[in-house]
């Protein structure tokens, strides 16, 4: 009886089992070469299988592009709560989660959110509306704590604050306007980090962003 029971637990985590390990290496894939460079040969051929068990799964390239961004999203997502949870130093929380962000997304040297939006802009404007909520409730989270522990101005708009911030990084990944081979995504989102805190800052913030991207040159050197 036992026997039977675990096999049928098998039949039913068999197919999840293949769905993941799919979206797994189509995300590597897709966040290495890019959405558009890469088909769902080069992806059957790495996962050593056939289309047409990716076609089991998925119906379409389209299908599986919009299932890896969802995937990514929400790993992504978590590993960000889970930073925020930690209610460490605002300042340094924000270069923890560039850090977490730029490791699990290749440093973007694929230009992902730009491929999404060229080539697949319905479900780019999805995990922008699905980005734009989780990051504004983390820097308005983020900017509260700051101007509580007078690292922070008091008279800083949190609101706008948290809308500009959001946008900006957005902009960032406009490769018309920073174009990659001019600019690397690690450094583009770094200037503009200290440049965002340079400008809510308190005398006393200032210091401990000076502490820090002093710990972050040594630690590089």
């Amino acid at each position: 009886m036992e026997t039977i029971i675990v096999f049928k637990v098998s039949i039913v985590y068999l197919p999840r089992l293949m769905k993941e390990k799919i979206i797994t290496q189509a995300t590597e894939l897709f966040l290495n070469y890019g959405f558009k460079s890469v088909t769902m040969d080069d992806i059957a051929q790495q996962l050593g299988m056939s289309k047409k068990t990716i076609y089991q799964y998925f119906k379409n390239k389209t299908d599986l592009v919009e299932a890896t961004t969802l995937h990514l999203f929400h790993f992504i997502s978590t590993g960000i709560n889970e930073i925020c949870a930690i209610e460490n130093n605002p300042i340094a929380e924000i270069f923890e989660i560039k850090k977490f962000v730029m490791t699990h997304l290749k440093n973007e040297k694929s230009s992902p959110q730009y491929q999404l939006q060229k080539y697949y802009p319905k479900i780019y404007l999805t995990l922008k509306k699905n980005q734009m909520g989780i990051m504004r409730e983390c820097v308005t989270d983020n900017l509260n704590r700051g101007v509580a522990l007078g690292l922070y101005r008091d008279t800083i708009n949190i609101d706008f604050i948290s809308r500009l911030y959001f946008s900006s990084m957005q902009l960032l990944k406009d490769i018309e306007i920073f174009p990659p081979n001019q600019f690397s995504m690690n450094e583009l989102m770094g200037n503009y980090i200290e440049y965002h805190l340079r400008g809510i800052c308190t005398d006393k913030g200032r210091s401990s962003l000076k502490q820090y991207l002093n710990k972050i040159n040594t630690n590089e050197n």
